[in-house]
């Protein structure tokens, strides 16, 4: 098992209640591929350095886990086609 952390970037066109089903959605995706999350860092609303599908602010998370080396990438298979998410980058840590 590696650890790994995911830097996430909610659209800030998404309700609290939508929001949080979302993020609950990207958990349920970590677990199905054996990820287990160790920490959540919710940085709240954030300007973006850049317009991103023509919205300049995001909601931004980061989460800690440790899964298997295939993971990261069955997982962002997923994240890329999840229409609420504006940017996401898995990167493995060093223990």
């Amino acid at each position: 098992m590696n650890k790994y952390e995911l830097a996430l970037v909610l659209s800030t066109k998404l309700d609290d209640e939508a929001k949080q089903a979302e993020f609950n959605k990207v958990t349920e995706l970590l677990a199905r591929f054996g990820g287990t999350v160790e920490k959540v860092d919710d940085w709240g609303k954030r300007r973006l350095a850049y317009e991103i599908k023509k919205e300049t602010e995001g909601f931004f998370s980061f989460i800690t886990f440790d899964a298997e080396p295939t993971a990261p990438a069955e997982i962002e298979s997923r994240l890329r086609i999840m229409e609420n998410i504006l940017r996401y980058l898995i990167i493995r840590k060093d223990a």
